[in-house]
């Protein structure tokens, strides 16, 4: 993991992740994480380079030994209508407003920082630079592919256990032929695109 030392030095340190920006399917999911320093967690790294068996192990100790941990969401009516940018900030400040513990500084993945009144700093490539970003990076995405598992059995045929929503070439030939079901994100050309051609006939 690449060093990282954050302007706080205290214990109330939240890291903060998002994962489904990219799929044309589902919520964008965010995680909000304070460890505890006296319980370490061995492994944390990046989520999307451990296995799935390795993030569920992760995922059940980061809930036991960290100090507080939320996870929150941004639904698909709301990146609809607000895109998906300010969803996935909505869910950050969800995630974070549901800690038990108020942090008193905040670690946010990425280049964007939400509007708060938290002490906080962005942190490029943060789930590979800072351990509590990558603990909320497992916590985010184990919730989201548990999520679109569940969909894959609402809406079969899409293959969302796999893709988890993502615009594979499978996924965009279900579209055609199965339609556009009330998970997609009408806002996204490839299924904004296949609307259209519903209405043209």
């Amino acid at each position: 993991m690449s060093p990282f030392k954050p302007s706080y030095g205290g214990e109330l340190l939240a890291g903060v992740d998002e994962v489904g920006r990219g799929p044309l399917a589902g919520d964008v999911v965010a995680a909000a994480v304070i460890l505890d320093p006296r319980k370490r967690i061995r492994g944390l790294r990046d989520s999307k380079i451990l296995t799935e068996a390795r993030r569920e192990q992760l995922y059940d100790e980061i809930c036991t030994k960290a100090l507080s941990w939320c996870v929150a969401r941004a639904s698909v009516a709301e990146i609809d209508r607000i895109n998906i940018l300010q969803a996935s900030l909505l869910a950050m400040t969800r995630a974070v407003q549901g800690l038990d513990a108020e942090p008193e500084h905040v670690l946010v993945d990425g280049n964007h920082l939400p509007v708060w009144s938290f002490s906080a700093e962005a942190v490029i490539k943060g789930d590979s630079r800072h351990p509590a970003i990558s603990a909320a990076s497992i916590l985010a995405k184990v919730t989201r592919d548990r999520e679109m598992a569940l969909l894959d059995k609402e809406y079969p045929g899409y293959g969302f256990a796999e893709n988890k929503g993502y615009p594979t070439k499978s996924h965009l030939a279900a579209l055609t032929t199965l339609g556009v079901t009330p998970v997609h994100r009408t806002s996204y050309g490839p299924v904004r695109e296949r609307l259209a051609q519903i209405e043209l006939f």
